[in-house]
């Protein structure tokens, strides 16, 4: 049904409200209320009518009520002391007086398209629900933000849409993170390595060697700490609406403060199962009622709201800016001007900070890539991958977690005998292990895995009657000829002298990128480590 009145027109059905054409934007309970005003035009409607029809089954006052009344005459500029639209009877009600012409409905909009069969991965003790798409000659793996569900892709037709754009290039990828969606849920919600874990089960069960990454919000971290520490694996990166940290600090001030997620995470808490979120991530859908009714199936289905709560303030303590400067694969960053819930500048600084990145400003103010004018996002995403400009990375450069084991006591060369140490580092996954007269390096590509190897060894030179200072910190490396140079070895030397026999001590950079996980952290302050003497702070495990 739509609704003309003056030099405005209600379409019900898509939920729009036009001034001759362009879009007036409306919340949406002062939509449902200009609603009930004009199916009863000319009479009046009473503050009991309006409440039962705009909030039935939730208990509101007169406050909202007026909230609402005044949005509505905002966009339409009414004056409420003389009124050309809505006439209040004091204490009573509200009267719709212009006149109202019913225009015929609107066409339907396009069905829900069928989803592919899923599949499933195993990634550890975790099954990772998959579906592939398309059969192109890029792979691209697609990691949608925050929750996710893979068959409600394909129930909203612009999201199917968008999905099938990007398989009519590639052979596009699609998985649920663990514990969302299809995959199996879990006690404790991933961390970063532990989301890469799963997209490597992935590329596994699909036989994939190189793949393209498209991470969408809080994808973006995880593709661009994927494509840094699997360069040989990833043959380009681009992100959509993205950042480098998800809080407000003094050297990022884009983010939100933390008393804003707790706001967020109360407004899951109460209101989960309807379209948490939406205003922000969608404004030019906010409307649409199929749109909104999708989008709260789609949070509902993908996860609890005690996972939705879990993932909000995991992802809130998530900082990979000293991760960006290793990436070393082609990459393209996508953000929309306007974006309400990420801020152009957040995409705009991560792009600043990967070398060679490709910023993209694109119009809107959508945050989701699949909602207002996805065809600009698709063109550049399309472009980017079968140009010239998706070569591979370059070789020998990748982000990993350095150990370096100090033990006290031990005389020159002595360090370098002992195989049983070198053993324990191989089998937690360390590779190019190495020993010297200074100590025992080697690297993994996690930091959980460091964390958890340092803590073997610890416990194995205990046993033995000898204490070691490990130091960990993740960086970026060059790997030549069978030896690891760059930054992050000069300073995980130092920081294992900063630690006390016995003890593991992290860098931040460490530490922040395992946000989620159990591992606890003391802090010991800003130490100097850096080759000039820099300051970093340090943390014990």
């Amino acid at each position: 049904m739509t609704y003309e009145f003056g030099a405005y027109r209600l379409d019900v059905a898509n939920a729009r409200l036009e001034r001759e054409g362009a879009v007036v934007p409306l919340p949406p309970k002062a939509f449902a209320l200009l609603q009930c005003l004009l199916e009863r035009a000319g009479r009046l409607v009473t503050k009991p009518e309006l409440l039962e029809t705009v909030w039935a089954g939730t208990f509101v006052g007169d406050a909202a009520l007026k909230v609402a009344i005044r949005d509505v005459r905002r966009a339409l500029g009414d004056d409420a002391a003389q009124p050309a639209f809505i006439e209040t009877a004091h204490r009573r009600g509200y009267r719709f007086i212009a006149p109202v012409t019913v225009a015929a409905p609107p066409v339907p909009s396009r069905p829900a398209a069928t989803p592919p069969a899923t599949h499933y991965a195993r990634s550890g003790d975790v099954n990772i629900a998959y579906q592939v798409v398309g059969d192109g000659p890029i792979d691209l793996v697609f990691v949608m933000g925050w929750v996710s569900h893979l068959d409600y892709f394909w129930a909203e037709p612009s999201f199917a849409a968008f999905l099938t754009r990007l398989a009519s290039f590639s052979r596009l990828i699609l998985f649920d993170k663990r514990g969302t969606g299809l995959s199996d849920p879990v006690t404790a919600l991933p961390t970063l390595e532990q989301r890469m874990d799963d997209v490597r089960a992935v590329l596994e069960a699909v036989g994939s060697t190189e793949a393209a990454l498209l991470g969408v919000s809080e994808g973006g971290p995880m593709c661009a700490l994927f494509a840094a520490t699997y360069p040989e694996r990833t043959r380009a990166l681009v992100t959509f609406g993205t950042y480098a940290r998800r809080l407000r600090a003094d050297d990022y001030p884009w983010g939100p403060t933390p008393e804003e997620r707790d706001a967020f995470c109360q407004q899951i808490r109460d209101h989960w199962g309807d379209p948490v979120g939406l205003d922000t991530r969608a404004p030019s859908r906010v409307n649409d009622p199929d749109f909104r009714a999708w989008w709260a199936t789609y949070l509902r289905m993908g996860a609890s709201p005690g996972t939705a709560i879990a993932l909000t303030r995991m992802n809130a303590e998530v900082d990979v800016r000293h991760v960006l400067p290793a990436v070393r694969v082609p990459t393209l960053v996508l953000h929309r001007r306007g974006d309400r819930c990420l801020l152009v500048e957040e995409g705009r600084y991560v792009a600043e900070q990967i070398p060679g990145a490709r910023f993209v400003e694109l119009d809107g103010d959508d945050h989701l890539p699949f909602a207002g004018d996805q065809e600009s996002v698709l063109g550049e995403i399309e472009a980017f991958l079968t140009g010239e400009a998706a070569t591979s990375a370059l070789p020998g450069r990748l982000l990993a977690t350095v150990l370096r084991l100090v033990i006290d006591g031990d005389g020159p060369g002595a360090a370098v005998y002992d195989d049983a140490l070198l053993g324990l580092l191989r089998g937690g996954r360390g590779t190019h292990a190495s020993a010297s007269d200074e100590g025992i390096t080697a690297i993994f590509d996690g930091p959980g895995r460091a964390i958890a190897c340092a803590r073997t060894v610890a416990a194995h030179l205990a046993r033995a009657g000898r204490a070691g200072r490990i130091g960990l910190h993740t960086g970026e490396c060059t790997v030549a000829g069978g030896h690891v140079t760059g930054l992050a070895v000069t300073i995980a030397s130092p920081v294992a002298h900063h630690a006390r026999p016995g003890e593991v001590v992290a860098s931040r950079t460490l530490r922040d990128l395992l946000a989620g996980s159990a591992i606890e952290f003391e802090d010991r302050g800003a130490r100097p480590v850096g080759p000039v003497g820099e300051a970093w702070d340090l943390y014990a495990v």
